[in-house]
């Protein structure tokens, strides 16, 4: 699958930082019992890239990708492990040539519009709006979409149910990102139905809206 391929699975793209292994491929099954099969497992914890390997093998119809991955050497450990894509939270020239170069899929994170034109240098036209609500999001995406009309985006960073819609209705948005569908107190209780039932809320939203 190419990067607008796996973006456009699901409305929401769940950011999920893995703090319990043990809980990784039942928090992985309820999230694609609901709808919601594109998960980005962050590098954030030391369990992300075990994390990556058990969804991977465990979880039939998840699309298991890496977030947080900010170096060519976290690049080719994501991908050795099964990763199908990688996400950045931002770009300069030495990553851009790493994931020019990468066998997966790499979702760079961007805030500005020369930012875009160095991933658009590299053949990366598929992105990440980092941190969206902090560098203007809905805003800064129309005024994006004008001199770039070809670029599509995951805006992830300060989304909320709420405001989900207002982003996916925009004309380069294919989905959004978000912590919201794994709640530590969800975690902690081991409450998958919880979970099964925020995703399917959120894979919900591409039904009311026009991407």
């Amino acid at each position: 699958m190419n990067a607008r391929e796996i973006l456009s699975a699901g409305a929401v793209v769940p950011v999920i930082a893995v703090d319990d292994i043990h809980s990784a491929v039942d928090m992985a099954h309820a999230l694609v019992a609901g709808g919601i099969p594109t998960l980005e497992i962050t590098l954030r914890t030391r369990h992300g890239i075990e994390a990556i390997k058990l969804i991977k093998r465990e979880v039939k119809g998840a699309i298991v990708g890496a977030g947080t991955v900010t170096d060519a050497a976290a690049l080719q450990a994501v991908a050795d492990a099964g990763a199908e894509f990688a996400i950045s939270p931002g770009l300069n020239a030495v990553f851009a040539q790493a994931a020019a170069q990468s066998p997966i899929p790499v979702i760079p994170g961007i805030a500005t519009a020369g930012e875009l034109m160095l991933a658009s240098e590299y053949g990366m036209d598929t992105l990440k709006l980092f941190p969206a609500e902090a560098v203007g999001g809905r805003a800064l995406l129309q005024a994006l979409y004008g001199p770039f009309p070809h670029v599509k985006f995951c805006p992830t960073g300060g989304i909320t149910p709420e405001t989900a819609p207002d982003y996916l209705k925009l004309p380069n948005v294919l989905c959004v990102g978000g912590s919201w569908l794994t709640p530590k107190h969800l975690l902690a209780a081991r409450d998958w139905d919880g979970i099964t039932r925020l995703a399917k809320q959120a894979a919900a939203l591409k039904k009311h809206t026009a991407c």
